[in-house]
């Protein structure tokens, strides 16, 4: 079996480090807290592993075959990001106690999880790029679990480095000059990210 190793590793590794909707709601979370920022990931990585097994057995290639079915998941996903963008503006516009209350572990989770299972840009990508890297003379199966599981333990590990960093800079965000700024460009990325996921 010679799947090509090379050029998936490096194509991956561009897509992990360019940032996306997960990348801003991971690292927004993160300079309240590692904990915060590292519960958001764990959400972001199942929502992978749930992508990863579909594109596997090939569910979501079906989906993206169907136009009405990837216009649905755009829109769902294009709104969830527009809401997530929205309450992020919202509260640095109300300032203090709002911006800085925390949440709950299981809300941290599941934002983490619909943010990443809804965008669809996501889904394309595993059924895009795995089947590049295949051997067209090798059972499709098990190649395809074992590349998507490297694309996940590789975003997971982006993660592991990037959730203490942003921690790290928390210090410097939470000062009540800065931090509104923070929250106000991570809420317009989103909003932007959504538009995108539409225009895509």
């Amino acid at each position: 079996m010679h799947i090509a190793w090379t050029s998936f590793l490096l194509a991956l590794v561009v897509i992990t480090v360019v940032p996306g909707p997960d990348f801003v709601l991971i690292t927004g979370n993160a300079v309240r807290g590692v904990r915060p920022g590292a519960v958001t990931a764990l959400g972001v990585v199942t929502g992978l592993l749930v992508h990863a097994a579909l594109a596997t057995v090939g569910l979501s290639a079906l989906v993206a075959a169907a136009p009405a079915a990837l216009l649905a998941v755009k829109a769902v996903g294009a709104l969830y990001l527009a809401y997530l963008g929205v309450m992020t503006l919202r509260a640095a516009r109300a300032g203090g106690p709002i911006a800085r209350a925390p949440k709950s572990d299981r809300s941290l989770f599941l934002r983490g999880l619909l943010c990443d299972l809804l965008n669809p840009k996501v889904m394309l990508t595993f059924l895009s790029l795995v089947p590049q890297a295949m051997d067209p003379t090798a059972p499709p199966l098990p190649q395809a679990a074992l590349l998507s599981a490297v694309a996940v333990g590789v975003f997971a590990c982006f993660w592991a480095v990037v959730v203490p960093l942003a921690g790290r800079l928390s210090a410097l965000l939470s000062r009540p000059r800065v931090r509104p700024v923070f929250e106000r460009l991570c809420g317009a990325a989103l909003i932007g990210m959504a538009a995108s996921v539409l225009a895509a």
